[in-house]
């Protein structure tokens, strides 16, 4: 190959190259110019602080800052507010606002409280239970006290008891006394003998009374009748009239219901929100409403695996016993108050897609905006982002709205949206 043909080879390549490059070059321009053009008009929006920033896919997502949507994740794209998208929003007149009693109100910050409400019942406080036992074998000879329900005082008689084991110990008592009492002093040590039958009798439940009786007659009577050491209502009776009980065996149960407890079911979930050192309170639907306040006296420590739910108990009060196991409760454990956004929980539309209210832009003009919500208490609901204090907002009327909006664009508003 000649020198001149090299040369010119030489030269084709680097002029191919150079044009190469000159169109690289070009065609970076071309993509940097616009951005730059869009990046400072942003800036100049961002500047006089007359944008919002929306989804190009999702235009009913507003927010005051850069960011990325939270629907599809594409990012956000500044927009003037004077020339916000009217696709979202629906003009009424002022005869079509009074028919749909279409009311606003300008928010503001307020408190709001994160109330826990558990769904209970009332029960007997089993520490005030207490179960009267046979002290000793024999018959039931009669019943004092026969229907569940019943009011038993300390002292009341309970049942008169036949027993051959407890007559025996009677006599031995007599015996023991009468040889005392003719031997006077002697080598053997009748009043030892006394002590001992006379402790006997009273751990089988004789009083004092009963058996300084014994020592002034001389005489056993064949039924032996047993008093309550306590008082309360009867709960249960697990004997009648005629029947035989062994030794320990139950007669009846009395509750004493001064304090009843208040039992609930909790998630796990909502364990944090359970202090129990605070004091709570109990509202009572069967009594008008009626408030009392209560102390968590227990949370049991054991979680079902199964179905993730724990046990609260509350201690009662039950003056003048207007209360009775069995009644539905609810347990409401207040929390610290929280300073944010509150709306009529009716203002806030929530489904599947998400939460939207529906803000007043201008004069009989509504746009729908998307909002994140958060705690519920006594009709208000939380908004934790999405609206900034001063803004419009429908609280009365806004499913009518929705409706409207959906009568006149064939499509709900919040179409596409997946929350």
């Amino acid at each position: 190959m000649s020198y001149k043909k090299i040369n010119e080879t030489k030269i084709c390549k680097l002029a191919f190259e150079l044009v190469s490059n000159f169109l690289s070059i070009a065609f970076c321009l071309l993509l940097i110019i616009p951005s730059c053009k869009q990046q400072k008009k942003e800036t100049l929006l961002i500047k006089n602080n007359d944008v919002y920033y929306t989804c190009s896919m999702h235009p009913q997502i507003h927010e005051d800052h850069p960011d990325n949507c939270p629907v599809c994740g594409m990012k956000l794209i500044a927009v003037p507010k004077s020339s916000a998208s009217e696709t979202m929003g629906i003009h009424l007149n002022e005869e079509q606002i009074k028919l749909a009693n279409i009311k606003v109100d300008t928010i503001e910050r307020g408190s709001i409280a994160n109330d826990l409400v558990l769904s209970g019942t009332l029960n007997f406080n089993q520490n005030k239970l207490s179960s009267v036992s046979a002290r000793v074998e024999g018959r039931i000879q009669k019943l004092y006290f026969k229907s569940i329900g019943d009011y038993v005082h300390k002292g009341d008689k309970l049942y008169d008891l036949y027993s051959e084991q407890l007559n025996n110990a009677k006599q031995e008592y007599i015996n023991a006394v009468e040889q005392q009492n003719s031997m006077g002093n002697s080598l053997i040590n009748y009043a030892a003998f006394v002590e001992s039958a006379r402790n006997k009798l009273m751990l089988w439940g004789l009083t004092n009374d009963e058996i300084n009786q014994l020592t002034k007659n001389k005489m056993a009577p064949s039924l032996t009748t047993f008093y309550s050491m306590e008082e309360g209502y009867i709960t249960s009776l697990k004997v009648n009239e005629g029947d035989y009980v062994n030794e320990g065996g139950a007669v009846l149960q009395l509750a004493d219901l001064s304090t009843l407890w208040a039992e609930a079911q909790v998630y796990t979930t909502q364990m944090s929100f359970i202090n129990k050192t605070e004091n709570v309170s109990v509202q009572l639907p069967d009594l008008n409403n009626k408030i009392i306040s209560g102390t968590i006296d227990f949370v049991n420590p054991e979680i079902n695996p199964d179905t993730r739910i724990n046990l609260v108990r509350v201690v009662i009060s039950n003056k003048n016993n207007l209360l009775h196991p069995g009644m539905p409760a609810y347990i409401i454990i207040k929390n610290q108050q929280r300073n944010s956004i509150t709306l009529p929980a009716d203002a806030v539309l929530r489904d599947s897609k998400g939460a939207t209210v529906w803000l007043q832009t201008k004069p009989e003009v509504y746009e729908v905006r998307m909002v994140q919500t958060g705690i519920i208490n006594n009709g208000e609901i939380e908004i934790t982002s999405g609206l900034a204090p001063d803004d419009i907002v429908v609280t009365s009327g806004a499913y009518l709205l929705n409706s409207e909006y959906i009568f006149e664009h064939g499509a709900d508003p919040m179409a596409g949206m997946k929350m």
